[in-house]
């Protein structure tokens, strides 16, 4: 569900709308959001750092059969294979900073928040042991990171991963939605831990 065919439309839509505000190809960004999951490896396992890269090798017959050029297809995936961020990669091209944004803003906010929980409730469905949140520290304001655990625990993961994203946004119209995103956020952890107080 955190990886459905709603979230490509949303990637895809944030895809156009942050092309459009740095004057980057519509059609291309587009493109790039619609294949940019084609393979989802679950969030546990030992691959996951390849859905980018086997998702970007498999868009190429989908771009082929609608007559995209050889540039334009290696524009594409080449973006496609820099947007996870569980690769920590660099975009290489417009199209790839448009796409890294789209995808992280999907991942953060109240979005964010409802992808999180269906995430480990999928893990958990599939034999992982987790719990929302670790007894002994609910909410780890100030936890080190290597004490995290985000594939048990998942309020682990707004430390992890969903509280750094608003840093390495690159585009303007991305970073604006990001901070007002991560303050939501931010706001739903306090209310969390007051409630857990």
């Amino acid at each position: 569900m955190a990886h459905d065919w709603l979230h490509v439309q949303r990637v895809t839509q944030w895809c156009i709308r942050i092309a459009k505000s740095i004057n980057v190809s519509t059609d291309l960004a587009g493109a790039a959001g619609i294949l940019h999951d084609l393979i989802n490896i679950p969030k546990e396992s030992d691959l996951r750092s390849l859905g980018s890269t086997l998702s970007a090798q498999a868009g190429v017959q989908y771009l082929e059969m609608v007559h995209y050029s050889k540039p334009e297809i290696e524009a594409i995936t080449t973006a496609i294979a820099t947007c996870s961020w569980s690769r920590g990669l660099s975009p290489t091209n417009q199209i790839g900073v448009v796409l890294q944004d789209a995808d992280r803003l999907d991942a953060i906010g109240g979005i964010g928040i409802m992808r999180n929980i269906a995430c480990a409730q999928a893990m958990r469905g599939r034999k992982h042991t987790g719990t929302l949140y670790h007894p002994d520290r609910p909410i780890p304001w100030n936890t080190p990171d290597e004490e995290l655990n985000d594939k048990d625990h998942a309020l682990d993961h707004f430390f992890c991963k969903l509280l750094k994203l608003k840093d390495s946004m690159h585009t303007e119209l991305a970073k604006v939605e990001a901070q007002r995103r991560h303050d939501w956020m931010l706001k739903f952890l306090t209310e969390i831990e007051r409630e857990l107080m």
